[in-house]
């Protein structure tokens, strides 16, 4: 696999998990409120020091499984350490906050100059209210009109999952253009920690899709399936044409992938990311959410035998596990149905991500546990099911895979 750096390596859904990026749910969640739940993607307001816990326990299962833990907040503070690089991250962050008022972005950046850098990452991610800073008053026409949003910095609810503003695939990362503005600030984090943090930063880190694109690109539709073959979902966050200009550079690479399969998945609130309705389990077994299966149309994209630079794309005619079973080289693919397809605890299951499954070995996963009747089916075909507690994490409708960004992991 041409091209690998050591400090990223992922060439599997499901190679044995050796590094995690997380972020731990902090105040962000505090600052929702029912007249903006909508705006910031939310459905439902998680009380946070339950929420952290389980995200403990989530982290615990983890580690007790060999694999090094990072967190996004601090990650982004160790990057930010230089004082010229703290003023430019600040000055980004204001800019994409939608922070307009001159006199407003001054106050901010005084206030921000008491913080410790682990404390400005954590204040940012929490969001800035309007009471937090009196001087505000009289400082910006917008602040002054605009009386009743409580904000003058939104909070990032949406951050413990780190799935989606990157995606490590192979030994680089896209760098993602969120489809929603409320979460593109998020991505910031990762351009700075790739570009300044220690650890990342002398590692010449090749960017498959860069955050100014004009077209969206989520990691929730990212799935590696193997060295040769990629997933990507068109879905309600990834645009069709974003997928295009990732394949592009990805298979005109120095890296293994031959092969971009890119699902077309129904666009609805409840099938966001191509990883809520269909994750990797095993070496040939995956979870399917079973109304996608009808709905399902898969687009083949590979290098053009014809021009250089080119992409040559094909529609699949074949029922998907036989487009599975072409493209993994396997002798057989089973598809576990969410909740066995029952269409009551199907439905029920996939609302709590019932088939967003984390794999941390081959056949060996870790789940939501009010996901019972899916995760019993899930031992039934042998495979292993660390169970992890989410009464609260599961309000913010995103799964064990939603909440992780695998570095490394163990070649197959």
């Amino acid at each position: 696999m041409g091209g690998r750096n050591k400090i990223l390596n992922v060439y599997s859904e499901i190679g044995k998990l050796k590094t995690v990026l997380l972020h731990r749910p902090g105040r962000e969640l505090e600052n929702l409120v029912p007249d903006y739940l909508e705006r910031l993607l939310f459905d439902d307001i998680p009380y946070l020091d339950l929420a952290r816990r389980e995200h403990d326990n989530f982290a615990e299962i983890l580690r007790g499984n060999g694999v090094e833990v990072l967190y996004l907040e601090d990650l982004s503070a160790e990057a930010i350490t230089e004082p010229e690089v703290r003023n430019n991250f600040i000055q980004d962050f204001l800019e994409e906050g939608n922070v307009v008022g001159i006199g407003t972005k001054e106050v901010l950046k005084d206030y921000f100059d008491k913080f410790s850098n682990k404390e400005l990452i954590d204040k940012l991610m929490a969001g800035v209210r309007k009471d937090e800073i009196p001087k505000l008053i009289n400082k910006s026409l917008v602040d002054i009109t605009d009386t009743k949003y409580p904000f003058v910095l939104d909070p990032m609810p949406n951050l413990y999952f780190t799935r989606d503003p990157f995606a490590t695939i192979g030994s680089g990362i896209t760098l993602n253009r969120m489809k929603t503005h409320v979460r593109n600030r998020e991505t910031i984090f990762a351009k700075y920690i790739f570009e300044n943090h220690p650890r990342f930063r002398d590692a010449d880190i090749p960017i498959w899709f860069n955050r100014k694109e004009t077209f969206s690109l989520e990691g929730g539709d990212i799935l590696v399936l193997n060295p040769k073959v990629i997933a990507v979902g068109i879905s309600a966050r990834t645009d069709a044409a974003a997928i295009e200009k990732f394949a592009e550079k990805i298979l005109y690479s120095n890296q293994s992938f031959e092969t971009v399969l890119a699902f077309d998945i129904p666009k609805k609130r409840a099938f966001m990311h191509l990883d809520t309705v269909f994750t990797m389990v095993d070496y040939d077994k995956f979870t399917i959410h079973p109304e996608v299966e009808g709905n399902l149309t898969v687009y083949s994209i590979t290098k053009s035998m014809r021009f250089f630079g080119e992409l040559s794309i094909e529609k699949e005619e074949l029922p998907l596990e036989e487009i599975l079973l072409k493209y993994l080289d396997m002798d057989k693919i089973t598809l576990i149905r969410c909740a066995g397809g029952n269409a009551i605890d199907a439905a029920r299951e996939q609302w709590n991500d019932g088939s967003n499954t984390l794999a941390i070995a081959p056949g060996e996963v870790i789940v939501y546990a009010r996901n019972y009747v899916t995760n019993k089916l899930l031992e039934e075909h042998g495979i292993k099911t660390h169970v992890m507690s989410c009464s609260e994490l599961s309000r913010g409708r995103g799964g064990p895979r939603c909440m992780s960004m695998p570095l490394i992991r163990e070649n197959l």
